[in-house]
């Protein structure tokens, strides 16, 4: 996570962040992530029948993929100077392109889009993340993330 000034937050509207590392998808993580949402749809939890699909593997459910950009956030984000808390503030725009397969690396590229002092010390950041899955042509997904940060 980078550290700015109050200034330089206000000035990088535009400005393309740091890429995150890889991630891999298993099925453990897949697996949980159903328990957690009751979301047991044979394509994420069982191997043998989406085996028989166009996919060929079982897939991630796309608010795994998500949710995972809040741990991509701690490598990219830029924090203001003196920030005492951030929180999740919606989606603009959430747009699934293609399925992450089990065992599939992803990562996260962002540009930050817009930022806004709501009230002193009080900033809202839009966010462009899109989130790439190793060796696929296109993305899984791409949003538009806001979160508001809010500096002591």
């Amino acid at each position: 996570m980078n550290t700015v000034s109050q200034k330089e937050l206000l000035e990088s509207s535009g400005k393309t962040l740091e890429s995150t590392d890889w991630f891999t998808i298993n099925q453990e993580q897949i697996n949980l992530f159903a328990e957690v949402t009751h979301d047991h749809q044979f394509i994420h939890v069982d191997p043998e029948r989406a085996a028989q699909t166009p996919f060929g593997s079982t897939i991630a459910h796309g608010f795994l993929s998500l949710s995972l950009l809040s741990h991509f956030a701690e490598t990219f984000s830029m924090q203001v100077e003196g920030m005492v808390m951030a929180i999740n503030y919606g989606f603009d725009k959430v747009r699934f392109i293609s399925p992450v397969k089990v065992d599939s690396r992803i990562r996260a590229h962002a540009r930050l889009l817009d930022v806004t002092e709501k009230n002193p010390g009080q900033f809202m950041l839009k966010t462009e993340v899109t989130v790439e899955i190793e060796g696929e042509a296109k993305p899984a997904l791409v949003a538009e993330w806001l979160t508001m940060q809010m500096a002591g």
